[in-house]
């Protein structure tokens, strides 16, 4: 009796339980493998820990050490810069999704080439542009001599080095913020676009009345992914400059590794507790950014 009245239960609900039940095997990888670490680093940090031998608890000590440590301030402020100078990838992104939109001759070849940078690996981008900035055998700076200017080294400079370090990541940033939009304006409605030009809009008028406002969820991805980007910077930093000359380059993930893995020690708390508030800054952007697409999808339902 029990197993029947069960039975139509199931019935009764299936429409309830069928994603239920589909959403959660992806539900328990995310409580697993990305909530459950960041509760532990939380834990982690305050401790006094080399990963290895007995864990003493010191309380908010670490997060104290922070306050008064010149890296971690140098870190921090890079990655402010990181994150003003990443966001120019969108726009970037934007201008140059509009001019592949367009069906011109050769335009597949065009696409190819502003595509290529998105397919490669990080650590090869960083090895290119390593190359790219070389003091003596350089392209750069043999374009630098062949107008006349005086070479730089790029990498070598502590107040040059973090922007080209920026620079390097925004070729590949900007190609991914174009695969976006160009993804969006496929999806542009053409009535609207026409009911534009019947009103007269055109050029900058019809990008910032019609395209763009269509563009809002691309955008949105767009700065949830280039934001991310900007503050886990790590892999070109270790293969460009390896948070040198002098730590200028470091930025908190590149900090927060050589604290708890690289130095003698292993200071896992100390570096849990830079992960926290790494963990932290990037919260508050994308708390925000759900909160600005929320708000905008029940002002539309109205």
């Amino acid at each position: 009796m029990s197993t029947a009245h069960d039975m139509s239960w199931v019935r009764r609900n299936r429409m309830t339980l069928t994603p239920l039940l589909f959403l959660l095997p992806g539900v328990l990888f995310f409580l697993i493998y990305v909530i459950s670490p960041i509760l532990q680093s939380f834990n982690i940090s305050l401790y006094q820990w080399d990963g290895l031998g007995e864990a003493t608890y010191i309380g908010l000590g670490n997060y104290q050490e922070l306050m008064t440590d010149r890296a971690f301030e140098t870190s921090l402020w890079n990655n402010v810069k990181w994150l003003a100078l990443y966001l120019l990838a969108i726009p970037a992104g934007l201008f140059i999704a509009l001019f592949l939109n367009q069906t011109i001759r050769g335009m597949r070849l065009y696409k190819s080439l502003f595509f290529f940078p998105f397919v490669l690996s990080q650590v090869v981008v960083g090895l290119v542009f390593s190359w790219f900035y070389l003091p003596r055998e350089g392209l750069l700076n043999a374009l630098l001599s062949f107008v006349g200017l005086d070479t730089i080294n790029v990498l070598g400079d502590p107040t040059l080095a973090t922007y080209g370090i920026i620079a390097a990541g925004l070729w590949p940033q900007t190609a991914y913020c174009m695969i976006l939009y160009l993804t969006g304006l496929n999806a542009v409605d053409p009535e609207q676009i026409e009911a534009g030009r019947l009103d007269g809009a055109k050029g900058w008028r019809m990008l910032w009345h019609i395209i763009l406002p269509q563009l809002k969820p691309a955008t949105f991805i767009a700065f949830v992914v280039t934001i991310i980007g900007a503050l886990r910077s790590f892999d070109l930093i270790s293969v460009m400059t390896n948070g040198g000359p002098f730590g200028s380059t470091r930025v908190l993930s590149f900090y927060m590794f050589e604290k708890a893995l690289s130095e003698y020690g292993f200071r896992m708390g100390y570096g849990s507790a830079i992960a926290v508030v790494l963990f932290l800054i990037m919260l508050v952007f994308i708390g925000y950014f759900l909160w600005s697409m929320y708000r905008d999808e029940k002002a539309a339902r109205r």
